[in-house]
């Protein structure tokens, strides 16, 4: 009896074993060696106390976070750090009352008024740089701020779509609606009008803030068009726009041809003549008031406009600003990504500005004219911390990879985010661009955590290529399976990470949306829904991830973006990362196509570097990569060398798109793209010169590559 129990025990979990495996991605990806920073960066840095991991470890949480609060100029201290009373709609410094735009201007004019806040560079090469001090931001964002109030009738509370490239009058529009507690939308420049209009349908915006034109590519884009559809859209769903205030581009002429609206649209340079000299008090704002929303890019279903707090937000971007991305007062910091992202939200305005720091803007596409274009602007402006995504790293390396060498170039540390990066890529970004003397940070975060989740402490911690690092100080991952056992580090096993607690930058909630909120983020696994304790309350990120034994943290992409082949799941940026490994690759980007026994399986669209013509070879090498640095189970039903891949205007490249033609699906949409042109050369490449070919397909690949 007892040997059959055992038995059946044995089986049992054995079957257990076998769905966990099911369940986990695989992990193939070797350990990189470390780098270490130098004593020059550790001598300068902000964080060099390893006594940080004590200070914010868990039996000193929530207080920990008083660290990053005290950063900032309160109007009124808090009385609670986090309340938790409403799990899990966390509160952070509440009783406590600051205003964003003060303590990102007012607050610095004793001793920065005539320091550069803002350094502008044009498309346009030959144009000016714009530098923008403090004094002349605090001038700016108090005009602005009074025509958002007493032209606009706007105030505390009200919300603004703001739909606008990058240009200056972005982040003074933005601090204009922090100063009067205006909870701001700012959509990314190079979405439609359509895009735009959905999302001021969702948060009730009364006022659109926009720009007639733009350079992208060398060209002047009509923006104000746009706008139209826009409101269009917006009223065909019941949300009536009352005003469309539009900043001019140029001076001397219009940047747009598309006639403007009467009584609807206004000129905001001429509007604001009215303005000139008038002072806005800073409203003081609840530190738990909704600051701003930021929808996510997802092409499909309704935008998911994630909500962010006033208090908690400055505090973990200012702490991360400092301490991870090391910007002092005295530097000049380039993120080279867009305000209409968290990225530029975060790490462009917010968290530079509060510690009035110099934060560079670039209007247009970084290999305009050529690919040199970056490192010319950094050598002029004198940059000394740089901060872009793997996207733009591998597009610079692609188009210039011996560039970076033709400049003098300082840089003291290098971000990159948004995705994870290829150990290739990192090594080229280190010894190319960073002359094997700046600290890397390759960060991991989302648009709802509002800044870094984990990230090497760059004086404290050596760098390791393809791994973001450890948590950040104050954060507790863990990485669960399917079923909700957690994989422990050190297990070479991988799983879905959470985050076992609240931080200050995450996100309040879904706006107008709780629901889905809760839903989305812990319903998977949440342990008791009417606990108020935190630690019954782990936030999905959405992120496969491995664990090292070494505390670092290696994000394999999005939990859809794994294939699962004859029950072996594949991540398909460790498919990417063995691509690239052979040298005349410059991009990747692999995609699920319906495979009758397997269920799926890989196929690989490759671009090569300049110079590189397409030879049957190399996609043999390509497949030979694969099987090597991961095995046969992986081996792609086909390799295609293509002319480029489809990207997003800012420069992501679209696998659904890929997907789709892999499948002989509908692609969708594909006006917003930066080069729709090609997706129809991929088309006939992949499914011949016929008509195209149209059918639904398994929702794993419809939605395979999209942003959350």
């Amino acid at each position: 009896m007892a040997e059959a129990q055992n038995d059946r025990e044995a089986r049992e979990a054995k079957e257990d074993e076998m769905r966990l495996s099911e369940a986990e991605i695989a992990v193939h990806w070797k350990e990189e060696e470390y780098f270490h920073p130098t004593p020059k960066f550790i001598g300068q840095a902000n964080l060099t106390d390893p006594a940080v991991l004590e200070r914010f470890s868990e039996k000193n949480f929530p207080e920990c976070y008083r660290e990053y609060a005290d950063l900032l100029t309160w109007d009124k201290y808090w009385t609670t750090t986090l309340d938790s009373s409403n799990a899990p709609f966390w509160k952070w410094f509440v009783g406590g009352k600051l205003n964003v735009s003060y303590n990102c201007i007012d607050r610095h004019l004793d001793k920065h008024a005539n320091k550069a806040a803002i350094l502008w560079v044009s498309e346009a090469e030959d144009d000016p740089v714009v530098a923008l001090t403090f004094q002349e931001l605090y001038v700016q964002v108090n005009e602005m701020a009074a025509l958002l109030r007493d032209f606009c009738g706007l105030k505390t509370g009200d919300r603004v779509t703001i739909h606008m490239p990058m240009v200056p009058e972005l982040p003074v529009t933005m601090l204009a609606c922090a100063r009067l507690g205006i909870i701001h939308s700012v959509v990314f420049g190079g979405f439609s009008g359509e895009a735009c209009g959905a999302r001021i349908v969702d948060s009730g915006s009364r006022v659109l803030i926009t720009m007639d034109g733009y350079y992208r590519s060398g060209k002047v884009i009509d923006h104000k068009a746009s706008a139209d559809i826009a409101v269009k859209k917006a009223a065909e769903e019941g949300q009536k726009v009352d005003k469309v205030l539009i900043w001019r581009r140029f001076r001397d002429r219009a940047a747009s041809s598309t006639p403007m609206v009467e009584g609807r649209d206004y000129v905001v340079n001429e509007e604001l003549k009215r303005y000139a000299g008038h002072r806005i008090a800073p409203v003081s704002m609840p530190a738990e008031a909704p600051f701003f929303l930021m929808y996510t890019s997802g092409s499909t279903g309704k935008p998911k406009g994630v909500q962010h707090s006033t208090g908690g937000y400055l505090a973990y971007v200012t702490g991360a600003s400092k301490f991870i991305q090391d910007i002092h007062t005295t530097d000049v910091y380039w993120c080279m990504a867009d305000i209409g992202w968290i990225t530029g939200h975060s790490f462009i305005v917010y968290g530079p500005l509060a510690l009035a720091a110099t934060t560079v803007m670039y209007e247009g596409v970084p290999t305009f004219p050529d690919a040199g274009r970056p490192w010319r602007i950094a050598q002029r402006l004198g940059v000394n911390i740089f901060h872009t995504s793997p996207t733009a790293i591998r597009m610079l390396r692609k188009l210039g990879p011996d560039e970076p060498k033709k400049y003098d170039l300082h840089f003291k540390c290098m971000t990159t985010v948004g995705e994870p990066i290829e150990p290739e890529a990192w090594l080229w970004y280190y010894h190319t661009v960073g002359r094997g003397k700046a600290a890397i940070t390759d960060t991991w975060w989302l648009t709802e955590t509002g800044g870094f989740l984990c990230s090497t402490k760059p004086a404290i911690d050596p760098m390791k290529p393809g791994s973001t690092g450890p948590p950040m100080p104050g954060i507790y991952p863990v990485i669960y399976d399917e079923h909700g056992k957690e994989i422990p580090p050190g297990s070479n096993r991988a799983g879905n990470i959470c985050i076992r607690n609240p931080w200050p930058g995450l996100m309040q909630t879904i706006w107008g949306d709780n629901e889905r909120f809760v839903r989305q983020y812990y319903g998977k696994y949440n342990k008791n829904k009417n606990s108020t304790d935190w630690h019954d309350w782990p936030w999905l990120a959405g992120d496969g991830a491995l664990w090292a034994k070494d505390g670092y943290v290696r994000i394999l992409g999005r939990i859809d973006d794994v294939i699962n082949v004859a029950g072996h799941r594949l991540g398909t940026k460790e498919l990417e990362s063995a691509c690239l490994t052979v040298p005349e690759i410059a991009e990747a980007a692999v995609v699920p196509i319906v495979d009758a026994e397997r269920g799926r399986v890989p196929e690989v669209y490759v671009s090569l570097k300049p110079g590189v013509k397409a030879d049957p070879e190399i996609m043999a090498r390509v497949t030979r990569a694969i099987e090597t640095n991961i095995g046969k189970i992986a081996r792609p039903r086909m390799v295609r060398i293509v002319p480029d891949m489809p990207k997003t205007r800012s420069g992501k490249i679209m696998r659904r798109v890929l997907a789709s033609i892999s499948n002989s699906m509908d692609y969708g949409d594909i006006t917003t793209l930066s080069n729709p042109e090609v997706v129809e050369q991929i088309r006939v490449q992949v499914q011949g010169a016929g008509p195209v070919r149209k059918k639904e397909g398994p929702e794993d690949i419809k939605r395979f590559g999209e942003t959350t």
